[in-house]
């Protein structure tokens, strides 16, 4: 994935869609923000964030928070929507090898019984329908990565959709895409959705797989290219 970006320091994030940033020559802006998460160690004043710009002129904060550059170097992807793309660029270049070789792949299908959308069902000639839920992670603490970084129902209702999917026969993946470079490996975050937690292992014992991908960052010039395809392991605790 390609983008052209510029840079500016963070001010402050509020209202959980929105930012103030600086730019350079010390004008400041708003811009959106596509995270519904609590962003810990992501959104620190006086971070470097790297921005989007919309050609949409109706749009009333045309740039988008994508990156943040922490303090420490690390490159984080804020921007969650990214998540979904980069899989299914990584999906479609072979790069997840426990998930190739499909010969349809579908976005936002309807399934389950809680009125859900799986993130992408891949059909296969020879193995069972694969419902793959994707999660983006970006927190990290004592050198590990955790998600989620706050409590998340619809995470919960999703985890109960797949294992009802093994249930009924088919093939379910939760994807961790992880969006940060200081993050080597990924937990559940008991400390901080415990529900979850507990369902996650509940859905690792039922069948549902667990796959975790780290994105890849190449900043030059304001053109960023991230890619999914470094594996990294999930920690059972």
């Amino acid at each position: 994935m390609l983008l052209q970006l510029q840079p500016a320091k963070l001010i402050k994030r509020y209202k959980r869609f929105l930012a103030d940033i600086e730019f350079t020559n010390g004008e400041q802006t708003t811009i959106h923000c596509a995270n519904t998460g609590a962003m810990k160690g992501c959104a620190e004043p006086g971070d470097t964030v790297w921005y989007s710009t919309s050609a949409n002129a109706k749009r009333k904060y045309p740039f988008s928070w994508e990156i943040t550059v922490s303090k420490d170097e690390h490159f984080i992807c804020v921007n969650t929507l990214r998540a979904n793309q980069l899989v299914e660029e990584a999906l479609h270049k072979d790069l997840i090898t426990e998930l190739s070789g499909f010969n349809l792949l579908q976005r936002e299908v309807k399934y389950g019984n809680e009125n859900s959308r799986i993130d992408f069902l891949a059909r296969y000639n020879d193995a069972p329908d694969t419902y793959i839920e994707v999660k983006s992670v970006t927190l990290l603490e004592s050198g590990h990565g955790y998600f989620p970084d706050a409590v998340t129902t619809r995470g919960q209702k999703h985890l109960r959709e797949l294992m009802d999917m093994v249930a009924q026969g088919h093939r379910a993946v939760l994807l961790f895409a992880v969006l940060h470079t200081g993050i080597n490996d990924i937990a559940a975050a008991d400390h901080v959705d415990p529900t979850y937690a507990k369902l996650l292992k509940e859905a690792q014992q039922a069948g549902v797989e667990i796959i975790a991908y780290k994105a890849e960052f190449s900043l030059k010039k304001g053109e960023l290219n991230i890619s999914l395809d470094e594996k990294v392991p999930f920690i059972t605790r």
